[in-house]
Parts: C-alpha cells; structure tokens; sequence
C-alpha cells in the first residue's frame, strides 16, 4: 500500500461505494440536476470511477495514476458544477466555499502525481492554489460562525472559540501555502485538523447515524481532504533518492 496516496484513495473509495449503492452523485458536493439525460447512467459511471481511482492509489505501482485520474474527477466537479455557480453568484461565499473544496480534492491528486516526478512548476502551483482554498475555507468558518458552531461535538467545550481557532487555523496555512514559508508545517498542520474532524466530528455522527446517506458523505469528503493535504505534504517533502 502506498502510505502517501492511501487515505486520499480511502475517501474516494467511501465515495464511490455510496454512489453505487444508493445510484446518485455525492450530494452537494457534486449537484447534478436530476432530470439531466442519462443521470442514474452517469451516476453509476461516476461512482464506479471514484471507487476504481481510490483503488488504484492503494497500490505503489498505480497510486500515482490513481490520484490523477481522481483529480480529473474532482477537476470536472469545479469546472462544470461549482464554478459556474460561484461565478454568477460571486458575493456569495458559500458557492466558492464549494469551489475551494472540489479544488482541494483535484489538487491533492496532482500533487498525489507529482510526488513521484520531477514536476517542480506542477508542485509550486497546487501548492498555492491549495492555500486560496485554505484561505477560504478559514473566512468561511468566520462568516458562517453559528452554523460552523452548531457541527463542533458537545467533548469540545465554548464552540465558538473552535470556530475561531480552526478558522485561524485554515487561514495561517493558506497564508503559509501561498507565500511558501514553512509551508510543509502549513500541510502537516493542515492534514492534522483535517483528521481530527474525521475523528471527533464525522465518525460520532456516522456512528449514531449509520443510515444516514448524507453523514456518510460528509464523512468521506472529510477523510478525501486529510488525504488531499497529505498528498500535499508528500509532495513537499524531498524524495529519496
């Protein structure tokens, strides 16, 4: 098993299992309208493309294609589904909250490539795309602070100062990405606060919800960015030769 690759394979292998199980795309974070041609088609097609790319990164001889053709996946979710949106609603956070998000997962594929190839440039510039998404990621736990509050777990004692520290939190990485300085603590610190929330916040929830579709995702979504940001840690990091 490739350790790089692995958890980011992990979540797009959840993903697909549920789109194959309940025939539809992943909710919000991928909001094909219904009534369009081939919908349940499509579907399956893309379900079954997440669960083989997830697969794939399992493995070290095609973790590295894996993770490509995963961001090709989550490349076509910003393109054609959220940009579009965020585009014609550019005051409207939340609808670029969503690009930040499909973009994370695209770039921790490229970056899940380019950790094994001489793609300095490939690198360089997921890295500071990745920090616009960390960035906004931290305004959005600012202004959406109730709602963001309402998701912290009842262990975690005053919610709001949470929002406040993991929204500073998202903001010094993205800071950090985009300026290259201490970058590679940027991506370790990231992929930390991004596995606690898989761990006290989406797998209690799961775990007192197991039929709940929309907890599952949540979950899985949550675990492909621990994956993405460790991918871009990997790619930081200077390879053995």
């Amino acid at each position: 098993m490739d350790r790089i690759r692995a958890i980011y394979g992990l979540g797009a292998i959840g993903l697909g299992i549920t789109g194959l199980v309940v025939g539809g795309f992943a909710l919000q974070w991928e909001p094909v309208p219904k009534g369009l041609a081939l919908y349940q088609p499509l579907a399956f097609l893309g379900a079954a493309w997440l669960l083989a790319g997830g697969i794939a990164c399992l493995f070290r001889r095609t973790s590295a294609w894996g993770a490509l053709a995963l961001a090709a996946q989550y490349g076509l979710w910003v393109l054609a589904l959220h940009l579009p949106r965020a585009i014609g609603h550019p005051a409207e956070l939340a609808s670029w909250q969503a690009v930040a998000e499909s973009l994370a997962l695209c770039l921790g594929g490229v970056l899940g490539w380019a950790a094994q190839r001489d793609a300095a440039l490939v690198r360089t510039v997921a890295q500071r795309l990745f920090g616009v998404c960390g960035l906004v990621f931290g305004a959005s736990h600012f202004v959406y602070a109730k709602f963001t509050a309402a998701m912290v777990p009842g262990i975690y004692p005053f919610p709001m100062a949470w929002v406040w520290l993991t929204g500073a939190g998202h903001l010094a990485a993205g800071a950090s990405l985009l300026s290259g300085v201490l970058s590679r603590m940027a991506a370790a610190a990231l992929t930390a606060m991004f596995a606690v929330f898989v761990l006290t916040l989406h797998a209690p929830r799961v775990a007192h919800a197991p039929a709940d579709r929309l907890e599952w995702t949540m979950a899985f979504i949550a675990l492909s960015l621990t994956g993405a940001a460790w991918n871009l840690y990997g790619a930081l990091t200077p390879r053995q030769t």
